[in-house]
Order: structure tokens, then C-alpha cells, then sequence
């Protein structure tokens, strides 16, 4: 079960990694909305009317992109597109929908607020709040109060149907997959799941109305809009803490809130959007590191086909050997896969404020346009980085670790290795490092300063290794091979980082480590 799972996650995750994330969430919001829109045509979906969907999302989309093109002008950032119909696209599904000219002016009111609030409420570059929440929950919580009925739209999340709720699960899971946050989302489903049923078993007590519990098990998941909530927004990188388990607290609190909504003064109640805006702020407690700039110093070849750049970081950065920076390269015209990447990265903490990051540059016949205008970029070029994120540490305990690094791969290894070499800390470490060829081996030079065992996987022998390093003559990598070259793998704590394709042919062996940690990537 444990090969069967891994095998087909990480296929599945080589697929879905040729697009951004950022395009595939608005992809899959598109294709939910048309859904949405035949649904209703066809009378399946009494309200919204196709009408209403229409007009609303036209409303939402002009307002947002309006509004996030002339912020982004002003600040001299590049617009971008993608992330203003995303933000319309979920407050269509959060928001009431209207024709009228009371109800579309709330809609535009719920969009400029979403947008502004992207710059206003932001710490350091990095949202604090989820922009689409805080639009719906501002102008449902203004409607809320008699002075201001006129608004004609609140919060109405219509999209938790149970006619929506296969599509939304299925689109939902393409995206979970892709930001590999599915275990976030599920704690959140059953936590916000499980405390809506215990709410009505507990309102059917105090009314004395018979209680059904499968009844209401399928009430709380095919009528509320966990699901939605979970899939496209709690799961959304820029308001998420950098650690799993930070994931997992922001995600039970949010379920909590979602499940039983809290009412304030009577009038407004901390469900939904509310419940999500105060994760959020329990997120930012997680994560007060912010967004910072990075100025490149240099850029050399690494090997025939990769690349180091040095920078300089000017802001205070903190991460973890083994973590990943996300680099935002902004120009122009980009392609499906956007101005976003995740890199992993090479130095130790101890060599801030130098950083250091590396990728594979001139393999390919038709490189993303992110590459290419990463390639470009000259000393003394100014970079954002959005923060520091990813799980893939060291465990604190004396286990045993195996590191499988596929090329590039190696970064994160090279920057744990370093920081236990840099501190004294000695721990039980075999590095299996397979590459194309020899002259494909990065950073020779500091793993063999480390110290650790190495076996080499290359189709011709590299010269001059070190002592307590091995080639394994030609001998391809594979499950097989794996576990030849590491006999005692049972006892190791593994860890792999490369092609999700990789990690798929070598399942058959990792599942015999006594843990497993993955870093997969597909490429730029």
C-alpha cells in the first residue's frame, strides 16, 4: 500500500508540476464556475440564476483587476492577472450573487476591499489576511448593521451544494495535490466536520428534535462549504505558517470556528470567512518573517548544466537546513508555469546574509520563460522572496539518515550537511548521489569536506574520489540498486529529493526505511 500510494502521488505530482500553482488555482476555479454556470442553466442550481453568475463575476473581475493594476502601477510591481481573477472567482462562490445595481455595488465593494487589502494588510510583502475572506467578511459584517441593508449581498458561500460538492472535491484535490497540502486540509474537513455534527446533536437536544447521525454527518459535509473553504483557501500559501504542524494548528482552530460559528452581539456570527481570518492571524504568529529582497552578487556554473547564484539578503531571514525560498522573478509575458518558484537552499544559516541557491540552466530546448528571465538576471539585480517554508529537516532524533539527492537535488543535503559539519554535531548520515554523468556531481568539493559516506550513481566513473566516497560502476539507480548500495535502509531515516519520478521507481525500496521524507520537484 505504502509503494502503491508513493508511486502514484509522485506521477501524479510530475503532471500537475508543469503548471504554476497560481494557474492551476484559477484553472480549476474557471472550470468549477462553468460547471456552476451549465448547472444553473440547466436548472439544477435553482440560485444563482446564469444571469446573476455572469454579471457578478464581470463585476468582481473588472473591479479587482482594476483596482490590483493600478496598485501594482503605482508601487512599480508587475500585474498579475492570474492572482485578480483568482480573488473574483472565489468571491463568486463566497458571495451572493446579484443583478441588481444594490447588490452588484456590493459585490464591486467586497472586490476593491480584497484587493486593497493584498498592500495594506500585509507584513513585509507577505499577505496577513486572505484577501477574497476579508472583502466578504468586511461587507457582510457593514451589511449586517440596519443602516446599511441597502448593500443588497453578503457572505452566502452558495457554492456548499450538494451538487457542487464532487466537482469541488475533484478540483479541489488537483490543487491540494500540487501545494501537497492534502493532509492539511483533510484535519481541517474533519475538524470542522466533526465539530458541526456535535453542534447539531447538541441544538437537537436543546429543542428536542430527534437526532440522526449519518443525517448529519452528510448535512455537514454536502451542505456547508468545507469543502471549498479547505481546498482554495485554506490551503493558500501566502497566508500559511512555514512548518507542518503550524499548518496543522492554523487548519484545527479554523475547523473549530467554521464548525460551530461563535455569534458577536447577536448580529454576526465567526463562522466561515471570519473563521479563516482568524487562522490567518494565528498564522502570522507562526510566521513573522516576512518577505525580503535578495541582491545577486554573483552567478557561476556549477557543473555543465547548473547554475549557483550568491545573494545578499538585505531584511532578516531565517530558515531551517533543508528549507525552501520561494523566488518571484517578475517579466514579461510569462508562460503557464508564472513568476514563482521554489528553491531549495544551498548555504547553512550560518552564512547569512549571504544565500545561496542553485538550478539546472541550458539542459533544455525550450526552457520556461521563468528561466529564461532567471537567467538574465544580472549582479545587482533586486529579487523578492515571499518567505521560507518546507518540513524537509532533520530529525532531532539520533536515527540513522539516508539523503538521496538526483542532481540538482542535493541543495537541501548540501545545506544540512554543512550546518552539522559547521556546528560539530556528528550523526549517522549515507548520502546516495546519482547524477547523469560525473562532471553532473555538484558541490564536490563541500560534501567531501563533511565527511559523510557517499555512494555515487553516474554511467562513467568520476576521478579522483574521495575516500569515503563509492561508485557504483555504472550500476543504474533503482529500487534494487537502492537498497544494495544501503543494506541497513530499515534502520534509516530517508530522505529523498528529486524528480517525482524518481521517487516513484525507487518506492519499492523506500518503504522499507524506517521513515521517509520526500522533496519532490518538477522542474522550471
Amino acid at each position: 500500500m505504502t509503494f502503491s500510494f508513493t508511486a502514484i502521488r509522485q506521477r501524479v505530482l510530475a503532471v500537475l508540476g508543469t503548471m504554476s500553482m497560481y494557474r492551476l488555482v484559477l484553472f480549476s476555479l474557471a472550470a468549477l464556475g462553468l460547471i456552476a454556470l451549465a448547472m444553473s442553466a440547466l436548472g439544477v442550481i435553482v440560485s444563482p440564476t446564469p444571469l446573476e453568475l455572469l454579471a457578478s463575476f464581470v463585476v468582481l473581475a473588472v473591479v479587482i483587476s482594476a483596482m490590483d493594476a493600478g496598485v501594482q502601477r503605482l508601487l512599480h510591481l508587475p500585474w498579475r492577472v492570474e492572482s485578480s481573477l483568482v480573488t473574483a472567482l472565489i468571491l463568486l462562490f463566497v458571495m451572493r450573487p446579484a443583478l441588481d445595481p444594490a447588490g452588484l455595488f456590493g459585490l464591486a465593494l467586497a472586490g476593491a476591499l480584497a484587493s486593497v487589502s493584498k498592500y495594506i494588510i500585509a507584513w513585509r510583502g507577505r499577505h496577513i489576511l486572505n484577501p477574497a475572506a476579508f472583502g466578504a467578511a468586511v461587507v457582510s459584517i457593514v451589511g449586517s448593521f440596519g443602516a446599511f441593508e441597502w448593500l443588497g449581498t453578503s457572505a452566502s458561500w452558495w457554492v456548499g451544494t450538494g451538487v457542487l460538492a464532487i466537482p469541488v472535491a475533484v478540483l479541489g484535490l488537483a490543487v491540494l495535490w500540487r501545494t501537497e497540502k492534502v493532509r492539511v486540509v483533510l484535519v481541517f474537513l474533519l475538524i470542522a466536520v466533526g465539530t458541526a455534527v456535535v453542534r447539531q446533536a447538541v441544538q437537537a437536544q436543546q429543542f428536542h428534535i430527534a437526532f440522526d447521525l449519518p443525517t448529519a454527518v452528510q448535512f455537514a459535509i454536502l451542505q456547508t462549504p468545507y469543502l471549498f473553504l479547505g481546498a482554495f483557501m485554506v490551503s493558500e500559501p501566502l497566508t500559511s505558517p512555514p512548518r507542518r504542524w503550524q499548518q496543522f494548528s492554523v487548519a484545527a482552530l479554523v475547523g473549530v470556528l467554521a464548525g460551530w460559528p461563535i455569534m458577536i452581539g447577536g448580529l454576526f456570527s465567526l463562522g466561515q470567512e471570519r473563521a479563516l481570518l482568524i487562522g490567518n492571524l494565528l498564522a502570522l504568529m507562526f510566521a513573522l518573517r516576512g518577505s525580503v529582497r535578495l541582491t545577486l552578487e554573483k552567478r557561476e556554473f556549477i557543473t555543465p548544466t547548473a547554475e549557483e547564484l550568491t545573494f545578499r539578503a538585505k531584511g532578516k531571514l531565517k530558515f531551517l537546513p533543508g528549507q525552501y525560498l520561494e523566488l518571484d522573478v517578475p517579466h514579461h509575458r510569462p508562460d503557464a508555469r508564472g513568476t514563482r518558484r521554489e528553491f531549495s537552499i544551498v548555504s547553512a544559516p550560518a552564512d547569512l546574509p549571504t544565500l545561496r541557491i542553485a538550478y539546472k540552466n541550458g539542459d533544455q530546448k525550450h526552457p520556461s520563460s521563468y528561466k529564461r528571465a532567471l537567467a538574465d538576471a544580472a549582479p545587482g539585480a533586486t529579487l523578492a522572496v515571499t518567505g521560507t517554508w518546507g518540513d524537509f529537516v532533520l530529525p532531532r532524533s539520533d536515527v540513522p539518515v539516508l539523503m538521496v539527492a538526483a542532481g540538482i537535488g542535493v541543495t537541501p543535503f548540501v545545506s544540512q550537511l554543512r550546518e552539522l559539519h559547521a556546528t560539530g554535531e556528528h550523526r549517522d548520515v549515507v548520502l546516495v548521489y546519482v547524477a547523469a554523468e560525473a562532471a553532473e556531481l555538484a558541490f564536490r568539493d563541500e560534501l567531501e569536506a563533511t565527511g559523510v559516506r557517499t555512494v555515487v550513481f553516474t554511467r562513467d566513473q568520476p576521478a579522483d574520489l574521495p575516500a569515503h566516497w563509492t561508485w557504483a560502476r555504472g550500476v543504474r539507480l533503482d529500487a534494487q540498486g537502492l537498497e544494495s548500495a544501503v543494506p541497513d535502509i530499515g534502520a534509516r531515516h530517508a530522505f529523498i529529493s528529486g524528480p517525482p519520478r524518481l521517487i516513484a521507481d525507487l518506492a519499492p525500496a523506500l518503504q522499507k526505511a524506517h521513515s521517509l521524507t520526500t522533496d519532490a520537484f518538477a522542474g522550471y
